[in-house]
C-alpha cells in the first residue's frame, strides 16, 4: 500500500464511504480509515434494521442547527432523488412508509454493500480496524500517524460521527480534530432520544409504561403530531424524539428543569367540541375523557389534576380550565436518556468555520468534515441519512 495519497477519509460510516466512492470515481486517489471492526454498524442498525435512508421531503427546514441556512447548498446539490437514483441502479427495493420514509424492504446492509461496491469502484483503498494516534498537518499536508502506519494527503475529511450509539464505536474524534486545528465546536447533547421524567411525574405516570397517545408536542419553535409513548422512565415515541432537540437547542442552556414541553392531548378541534358536549354530563370527567385517551392514563391525568368528579360539578371556568389543560399539558422534563439510547448528536463543528459548498475549514486549507460532526441535526425520518449522503457528495466533489 502506498503511504500518500490524494484523500484520506477518516470514518468509514455513512458520510466517509459517500465521499470515498465520488471522491475515488473522479480519480482520486483515496484511502478510507475506520477504526471499528464493523462496516457501516450505524446504517446497519437504523430503521429497525431495515435503514430509512432517506425522506421524500426533504428541505432546510428539517434540519437544527446555530446556522440553520448552511445545509441548503449541499441538499440542492445532493438530493433525495439523487440517491434514490443510486439505490435503484444497484436493484435495491425500497418501499415508502408515512410522512415521506423511505426504508429498504429486505435489508439494511444492501445499503452498505452498495456503497462499498461504490468505493470498490473508485478503486478505494482500506485501512480497517485501524485507529488513529494522532494527526499533524505541515506542507500543505495532513500526516495520519495510524495503527497500521504513517499515511499523507494533501485533503482530510473527517467523518467520524457524533456521539450516539457508543456501544458501536462513537466517540469524540472528530471534535478533537475540529479543536486541534481551531475550529469551534457547539456543545453536543443526544438528539432524538427519549426524555426523562422528574420525581413529581414519575410517581403520577411512572406505571402507565407501554401507553401510546396521539397527541402534538411543541417546545422552542418546534412542534410535531405524532404518537407519544410513556414509558417507565419517562416519555419516547416520534413526537418525543422530534422534540428532544427543540428542548435542549431552544434555551441555550442545560437549565432543564425550567424548560418544559407542551403536550396538546386534544389535537383535533373536533374532541375539545365532543367535551364541550359532554359539560352537563353525570359521569366522571375522567371516564368522559377514557372516551379519548387511553383510559388508565385518563384516570391518573385526571386524578394528578384534582378533575376526578362529575362534569356537572364543574363550573362554566373550570371546566374551561380542564380543557385548556388537556390542550397544554407541561412536563419538565430531568433530563434524557443519553446517548445510549440516542439516534443521532445534537451540535458539532461549528458550521461558521466551514464551507457550505464543500465542506472545507475555512482556516485551514484541505481539512473537510462532513456528516454527524457538523452541527447539522436533522429531523427523525430519514433526514439525517439525507444529510450524510449530501454533505459527503459535496466533499467528494472538492477535493
Amino acid at each position: 500500500m502506498t503511504s500518500h495519497f490524494d484523500v484520506i477519509i477518516i470514518g468509514a460510516g455513512a458520510a466517509g464511504m459517500m465521499a470515498a466512492g465520488v471522491a475515488g470515481q473522479r480519480g482520486r486517489r483515496v484511502l478510507l480509515i475506520e477504526h471499528y471492526h464493523k462496516l457501516g454498524e450505524k446504517i446497519r442498525i437504523s430503521g429497525g434494521g431495515r435503514c430509512n435512508f432517506t425522506n421524500l421531503h426533504t428541505k432546510p427546514e428539517n434540519f437544527i442547527s446555530q446556522n440553520p441556512h448552511f445545509c441548503r447548498s449541499a441538499l440542492a446539490r445532493y438530493t433525495p432523488q439523487d440517491f434514490i437514483k443510486l439505490v435503484e441502479q444497484h436493484q435495491i427495493k425500497y418501499h415508502e412508509k408515512t410522512l415521506g420514509q423511505l426504508f429498504c424492504d429486505d435489508s439494511a446492509t444492501g445499503i452498505i454493500q452498495m456503497l462499498k461496491i461504490e468505493c470498490d469502484r473508485g478503486h478505494v483503498q482500506w485501512k480497517m480496524p485501524c485507529a488513529v494516534k494522532g494527526i499533524e498537518h505541515s506542507a500543505n499536508a495532513y500526516t495520519v500517524h495510524a495503527e497500521q502506519g504513517k499515511v499523507t494527503a494533501h485533503h482530510l475529511i473527517i467523518a467520524t460521527g457524533g456521539l450516539s450509539v457508543p456501544k458501536i464505536g462513537a466517540t469524540p474524534f472528530g471534535y478533537k480534530v475540529a479543536e486541534q486545528f481551531g475550529l469551534k465546536i457547539v456543545p453536543p447533547h443526544p438528539a432524538l432520544v427519549p426524555l426523562s421524567f422528574d420525581v413529581d411525574a414519575l410517581q403520577c405516570y411512572g406505571d402507565l409504561s407501554g401507553i401510546a397517545l396521539d397527541a402534538e408536542v411543541s417546545c422552542h419553535g418546534g412542534i410535531f403530531r405524532e404518537a407519544v409513548l410513556l414509558t417507565h422512565r419517562g416519555l419516547s415515541g416520534p413526537a418525543i424524539l422530534q422534540i428532544s432537540s427543540y428542548w435542549q437547542n431552544g434555551s441555550g442552556k442545560n437549565d432543564y428543569g425550567k424548560n418544559p414541553i407542551h403536550i396538546n392531548l386534544l389535537p383535533d378541534a373536533k374532541q375539545a367540541t365532543w367535551l364541550h358536549e359532554q359539560r352537563n354530563s353525570k359521569m366522571q370527567f375522567n371516564n368522559v375523557l377514557a372516551e379519548l385517551l387511553p383510559k388508565r392514563f385518563a384516570q391518573q391525568w385526571c386524578a394528578a389534576h384534582g378533575l376526578n368528579k362529575p362534569n356537572n360539578e364543574f363550573t362554566d371556568k373550570a371546566y374551561a380550565a380542564a380543557l385548556a389543560a388537556l390542550k397544554n399539558w407541561q412536563i419538565k422534563p430531568s433530563g434524557t436518556l443519553g446517548y445510549n439510547k440516542a439516534e443521532v448528536t445534537l451540535g458539532g463543528v461549528d458550521t461558521q468555520m466551514l464551507s457550505s459548498k464543500t465542506m472545507v475549514a475555512t482556516s485551514m486549507s484541505g481539512l473537510y468534515f462532513i456528516g454527524e460532526v457538523v452541527d447539522v441535526t436533522g429531523h427523525l425520518g430519514g433526514f439525517n441519512f439525507q444529510w450524510a449522503w449530501s454533505s459527503g457528495f459535496a466533499a467528494g466533489q472538492a477535493v
